[in-house]
């Protein structure tokens, strides 16, 4: 795999929701702040204003596309005057608005969200804004919004195989809203990293191999460079040194294994580089605060045995 679409395994948990929305003027809805889930919407047709605490409202015109990474709350209006005449909606449960009869809509809006598991948060999108907005106008993703007219497609008239389309495309248009604000970045950090060639190139060994012995010296192989300067130079656009982020990342991985999978703990151990079962269970106690089998238990079993 490729780093982000590594990244985007390991922390999706749960199903992504989506539902096409129509609104009629007057209209105004808030989304609640749901830690853990990352909100998107795409205009469809007409135009809105997202309001949030503490910001100037934005004008959203038809195909432009909003994500919030971290699950902040924000309303949606035709007009940032206009206030919210009902609850707020958990983007999660997005389907329910499709409910509310709606008479000439004015404005229509594909809506949902990523759950992401905050115990596996990875830097990579931990470090993302707090909104993300990629105006329509600017004709620089064409396959953004090529992947969310299938999605609206899919979700306006099912067929056969919906269940199994509207996820794959739930997940595409969650990879290239962030590959699109990842190539436009410029303020350093792992946008950068994953366009640096050299540390791209360490990032990948590690990601592909993580069972593998590394060493800073190989790693800095791998990227071409000498060892000094390549660990100098990874530390500064990833945010820590090469051997601390190898083992997060091992333990990351261990973590998502544990809950997708049966298999022995020796087994994991093995799968991201530890020999020893124990060695593996003292370092991902340090990690995750609790041992691996416990960890790997559903929430109400852990909290009946601790």
């Amino acid at each position: 795999m490729d780093v982000l679409s590594d990244v985007i395994t390991v922390m999706r948990t749960g199903e992504a929701r989506s539902a096409r929305v129509e609104w009629a003027a007057p209209w105004a809805q808030e989304f609640a702040p749901v830690p853990g889930a990352a909100g998107f919407q795409v205009i469809l047709r007409g135009s809105c204003w997202l309001t949030r605490p503490g910001a100037m409202p934005i004008e959203l015109a038809a195909g432009d596309v909003v994500v919030r990474p971290h699950g902040r709350g924000h309303t949606l209006a035709d007009d940032p005057l206009t206030e919210p005449d009902g609850p707020p909606c958990d983007p999660r449960s997005v389907a329910r608005l499709v409910d509310r009869p709606v008479t000439d809509p004015v404005t229509v809006v594909l809506c949902g969200a990523y759950e992401l598991d905050a115990d596996r948060a990875h830097p990579l999108l931990t470090g993302l804004p707090e909104l993300i907005h990629l105006p329509a106008y600017l004709s620089r993703h064409p396959t953004v919004r090529a992947t969310a007219d299938l999605l609206a497609a899919e979700l306006s008239a099912p067929g056969l195989g919906t269940e199994a389309i509207v996820p794959a495309l739930l997940d595409t248009l969650l990879l290239h809203v962030l590959r699109a604000y990842l190539g436009q970045a410029t303020d350093g950090g792992w946008p950068a990293a994953l366009t640096d060639r050299p540390i791209a190139a360490a990032l990948r060994a590690m990601h592909h191999s993580p069972a593998h012995p590394w060493t800073v010296a190989a790693l800095a192989a791998e990227a071409g460079l000498s060892r000094t300067p390549f660990a100098r130079r990874f530390s500064s656009l990833v945010g820590q040194p090469p051997l601390t982020y190898l083992t997060w990342w091992r333990l990351t991985t261990a973590a998502r294994l544990l809950k997708s999978s049966d298999a022995p703990l020796g087994t994991v151990a093995a799968s991201v580089g530890y020999t020893s079962e124990f060695a593996f269970s003292n370092a991902f106690k340090r990690r995750f605060g609790t041992p691996p089998g416990r960890y790997r238990r559903s929430p109400a079993e852990r909290n009946e045995a601790a």
